[in-house]
């Protein structure tokens, strides 16, 4: 299989990105909401028609967490579920992959992913399990090396030895930028089953609206790293640019892709997708005051109160982990728009929340993220929590 760099990736013509509509408008106030800017029943991130009019959940929910699946974890980040339930976690800072039972959380250490380098707020970071996982058991990894960010997929041989049941990686997409800071990280398979990956600027923002660059933009890809049709470029991976560092990447019953993003001192977004579409980075952080060259996000919040991670969809809803908010966000949606303003959960309760991911059943799973070197941790740190929400 051909492996792919950002020379080769990017080798075709310049990008023919259309420009992004924005609502306009002063920023709101914290877990404020701003209106989508795309005009309703637009092809959605999968290629689903979107659906001009959606019923919205109730505009305030409800959270219980009915118990807590495993504990002393070390630095979690990435998490993917198995299609019988059981958990995929990564760990950042020591670069193993641990399968977590669904019952019962009995944890164990699959192996650990060659060439990762950790440093800051790079390491192992986001995991995807492959489609085919049925077929042929494939895990995708998105890591930090000492030269850039990639992505690579993993042979699983769970008859093997604990330790030793994953292959070495088998790089797929190279030349991600890597700095100390805003190295993106999460990756995930959309409806269409192709591979997605939200990356970061690194700190240099005039990455985020270079086109040419990997950093600062959310990618789509096959599973072996190549273009997909319907990219805005036919010759390139990149889907969407001028974002600050991409945390969280979720679809919701239509197809829509949501994405959540780190803003720099003012203002956390929750952006709703399109290809080619210009999210603002640096130009703008939140809404764009009526620059029309850029997307406005669809809810935005102050830093102090999220500074956002993973996200899900449950039960009609995003729901977002907050690091420095130290709080889960519920934001309901009714299409393309949110609903109702954002409402938080568990807050300063379990300090840092890393990544949500959705059950099986419509409940989530949640990770904390204190053993990280910038949290406080309680005895039991790291855990991943089960949730019932509404």
């Amino acid at each position: 299989m051909q492996r792919r760099s950002v020379t080769s990736v990017l080798a075709a013509a310049s990008l023919l990105l259309a420009a992004g509509c924005s609502s306009g408008g002063a920023p709101g106030p914290a877990g404020s909401l701003a209106a989508s800017s795309a005009p309703p029943g637009a092809s959605s991130p999968g290629g689903t028609p979107a659906s001009p009019s959606v019923s919205a959940p109730p505009a305030k929910g409800s959270v219980k967490v009915v118990s807590t699946l495993a504990t002393g974890l070390t630095s979690p980040w990435g998490v993917a579920a198995l299609p019988g339930g059981d958990l995929l976690v990564s760990s950042r800072d020591t670069g193993k992959i641990f399968r977590v039972a669904a019952d019962g959380g009995r944890t164990t250490e699959l192996g650990t992913v060659s060439g990762v380098a950790p440093g800051g707020e790079g390491g192992l970071l986001g995991i995807a399990v492959a489609p085919s996982f049925g077929r042929s058991p494939q895990v995708y990894a998105y890591f930090t090396t000492e030269s850039d960010n990639r992505i690579a997929r993993l042979n699983y041989d769970a008859k093997k030895q604990p330790g030793s049941q994953l292959g070495a990686p088998d790089t797929v997409l190279k030349g991600i930028p890597k700095g100390q800071i805003h190295n993106g990280g999460r990756i995930a398979f959309g409806p269409d089953k192709m591979l997605y990956a939200g990356t970061g600027e690194t700190g240099d923002t005039g990455l985020a609206q270079d086109r040419s660059s990997l950093g600062g933009k959310i990618l789509r890809m096959t599973p072996d790293g190549e273009p997909v049709h319907g990219n805005p470029d036919a010759g390139s991976v990149v889907y969407s640019y001028g974002h600050r560092n991409v945390q969280g990447l979720a679809w919701d019953a239509e197809g829509r892709l949501w994405a959540a993003e780190f803003g720099q001192n003012t203002w956390d977004e929750l952006n709703l997708i399109e290809p080619g579409k210009n999210y603002g980075w640096p130009e703008v952080e939140g809404k764009g005051r009526g620059d029309a060259r850029f997307v406005d996000p669809v809810a935005q919040w102050k830093t102090a109160d999220a500074s956002p991670s993973g996200i899900a969809i449950a039960e009609g809803s995003v729901w977002m982990a907050g690091l420095r908010g130290e709080r889960l966000w519920r934001i309901p949606l009714a299409g393309r728009q949110a609903s109702a303003a954002p409402q938080a959960f568990l807050q300063g309760e379990y300090g840092r929340l890393r990544t949500v991911v959705a059950a099986q059943d419509g409940g989530l799973w949640l990770v904390t993220s204190n053993t990280d070197g910038r949290g406080e941790p309680k005895q039991g740190d790291d855990r991943i929590l089960r949730l019932d929400v509404n």
